[in-house]
C-alpha cells in the first residue's frame, strides 16, 4: 500500500469527527445567537440566518453518509448493516427535529420555545454522533473509499 493510500483511508475517520467538531461548534453559535438576542425581534432574525446554515448543514451531512459512506461501509463491512439501519433512523428522526426548529423559527415562536427545539436537537445530535463514532471510526481508518470528503460528510 502506498503512503498516499494510507492517508486517504486514515483520512476518513479524522474527516467525521472533523465534520462533526464543526457541526457542534455550528450548533453552539446557533443557540448563542438565540440566548444574546436581547429582543425577540433581533434573536429571531439571528436564528433565522445560524439555523439555515446550521439545518443546510447537518441535513447535508447525513445525506452524504446515507448516499455513499453508509453503502461503502455496508459493502466492506457487512456485519454493520444493522448499525447502519439504525444511524439511519437516527438521520430521519434528526431531519424531524430540524423541521419542527425550522418551522418555529420561520413563524416567529418565543425564545424558550426556540430553545426547546434546540435543545432536543442538540441532545440527539450528540447521542448519534458519538455512537457513530464508537461503532464506525476504527471501519473509517481502513475504508478503501475514493470520492470527494464534501460530498459524502458534508461541506463542513
Amino acid at each position: 500500500m502506498s503512503e498516499s493510500e494510507k492517508t486517504r483511508l486514515i483520512a476518513w475517520s479524522h474527516e467525521l469527527r472533523t465534520v462533526h467538531g464543526r457541526l457542534r461548534e455550528a450548533l453552539t453559535v446557533t443557540q448563542q445567537a438565540l440566548a444574546a438576542g436581547a429582543a425577540v425581534e433581533a434573536a429571531t432574525r439571528d436564528l433565522l440566518l445560524f439555523c439555515h446554515g446550521f439545518c443546510a448543514a447537518l441535513t447535508a451531512h447525513h445525506e452524504g453518509e446515507d448516499r455513499h459512506l453508509f453503502p461503502a461501509i455496508a459493502e466492506q463491512y457487512p456485519q454493520l448493516r444493522d448499525t447502519l439501519r439504525y444511524l439511519q433512523q437516527d438521520h430521519s428522526m434528526i431531519a424531524h427535529l430540524l423541521g419542527g426548529l425550522q418551522a418555529a423559527v420561520a413563524r416567529g415562536a418565543p425564545p424558550a420555545e426556540l430553545h426547546r427545539h434546540l435543545e432536543g436537537v442538540a441532545a440527539i445530535m450528540e447521542s448519534h454522533f458519538r455512537y457513530e463514532e464508537r461503532q464506525l471510526l476504527t471501519v473509517l481508518e481502513t475504508l478503501a473509499l475514493d470520492a470527494d470528503p464534501q460530498v459524502v460528510l458534508g461541506p463542513l
